[in-house]
């Protein structure tokens, strides 16, 4: 698709439609699966107690965040413009809002993909791998390797994206089946300790672990100007990506709930390792080390191409410099991707020498940004509803307006709940988003196009 120039400035290249559903459907379980559910089951087990319970409440995080998703998936289909959340703030509410959601999802994916891809390199560090390499060196030789793959095109990004997924999600099933072929427990339920009594601030751990744990499904709308109809398929990849998520999420936690019992899973760190080591034996680490390294990989991967697409989309608008918005013939914005790189390695190198506390505030700075976000579309979306009452909506949230009143109101929830239990992240959070005021104002004097706000 070629599309407009809003800047009036000569632009060159142009996003290429290449990507079909798979590709969507790839994008949202790629970028929702990561490692905490290898991680999360005890976190969940522990605030539910009960079995039935705890898979009841993996359910419901599926259905919750599908709810979540509607305000977005029906600004995503009305608005198939590449982007993600600027692209939708912008045309629902108008171009300072979009900024400020443009600068708060830049903000979120560069800390995001920093958090990501040290934590790959703790992974790599665990298997004894490149010793002579600290763990923010591996983080950005993934973070360079990602933006290697993405240069060479479109094409190859997108493939490498939509293998990636099927691989971590073929070896997720995998592991749930050598722990539902596991026969009795044996060996652990003899010494496993009494369950605790159930806790309400439990529960709440609980609950933001699995909100958590489905961050991310908002992926398609990245990329919708590079989709086959993204009128439909925009809303058929999140939803599709959602309901298919929640169905491995809910087998792997029965899975391990067959293997350990409740009094271990609750007191376990590694609740995935602790069930593979009990039906393989210890050596069986090494595997869901493994797995764990892709699925981070892979989400890193993704974040890139995201950011790449959200630095363009503010570039093409005049809100960053044009030379940002250019696109190689392969469909890559190149320019774009530069700097995506070495912001995000940047980032990574100055953690890996802060260290200590100052080094989890860094890296955990996105966390209240994506809520935010969530937030302000949910409003979005009402708010063109009010304005534009006759635009096409391929998809319309049922119910309306209540799913994005709902999420209006979890999400500032929430954030609220975020900054009250760290409200020292929270401070560094919003002054790192008052940046966008002069950056806006740089904009509009240097890139703003005439005829526009």
């Amino acid at each position: 698709m070629v599309t407009s120039n809003p800047a009036g400035r000569d632009m060159r290249g142009q996003l290429l439609r290449i990507f079909g559903l798979g590709f969507g459907l790839a994008v949202v379980i790629g970028g929702v699966i990561g490692s905490g559910i290898l991680r999360n089951p005890s976190v969940v087990a522990a605030g539910f107690l009960d079995p039935k319970w705890i898979l009841l409440a993996w359910l419901g995080g599926g259905l919750f965040v599908a709810i979540d998703a509607m305000p977005t998936v029906e600004l995503g289909a009305a608005i198939p413009r590449s982007g993600g959340p600027y692209s939708l703030a912008a045309r629902a509410i108008g171009p300072r809002a979009g900024f400020f959601v443009g600068w708060a999802d830049w903000l979120q994916l560069v800390f995001s993909t920093g958090f990501i891809a040290v934590a790959f390199g703790e992974q790599v560090q665990r298997l004894g791998l490149v010793p002579n390499f600290t763990t923010g060196e591996i983080a950005v030789l993934l973070v360079v390797g990602c933006g290697a793959i993405n240069w060479v095109g479109a094409r190859v990004g997108g493939a490498s994206q939509s293998i990636g997924s099927a691989l971590k999600a073929l070896g997720l099933l995998v592991l749930v089946a050598v722990l539902f072929l596991a026969h009795g427990r044996a060996t652990i339920v003899g010494a496993a300790p009494p369950s605790p009594t159930f806790s309400w601030v439990a529960a709440a751990v609980a609950l933001r672990a699995i909100y958590g744990a489905y961050g991310g499904w908002e992926a398609a709308v990245y990329f919708s100007e590079e989709l086959h109809e993204p009128e439909r398929n925009v809303a058929r990849a999140t939803f599709g990506g959602i309901a298919l998520v929640t169905a491995i999420y809910f087998l792997i936690n029965a899975a391990v709930l067959h293997v350990l019992p409740m009094g271990i899973l609750i007191r376990s760190t590694l609740a995935v390792s602790d069930a593979m080591a009990e039906v393989l034996g210890p050596g069986s680490g090494a595997i869901v080390t493994v797995l764990a390294m892709w699925c981070v990989a892979t989400i890193a991967n993704l974040q890139v191409m995201e950011h790449v697409r959200n630095t363009y989309a503010m570039a093409r608008e005049g809100r960053l410099p044009p030379l940002l918005a250019t696109v190689s013939k392969s469909g890559t914005p190149r320019s774009a991707l530069v700097v995506v790189v070495i912001a995000t390695s940047l980032v990574i190198l100055s953690a890996d020498l802060i260290k200590g506390e100052l080094y989890e505030v860094l890296l955990n700075l996105y966390a209240p940004n994506i809520m935010l976000i969530f937030l302000i579309l949910a409003y979005g979306a009402i708010r063109l509803r009010n304005r534009e009452p006759e635009l096409a909506r391929p998809y319309k949230m049922p119910l309306y307006p209540w799913p994005a009143i709902l999420t209006i109101v979890a999400n500032g929830a929430l954030l609220v709940l975020f900054v009250v239990s760290d409200w020292r992240t929270g401070i560094y959070s919003l002054l790192s988003l008052v940046l966008a005021l002069p950056l806006y104002a740089l904009g509009r004097a240097r890139w703003r196009p005439s005829h526009t706000d």
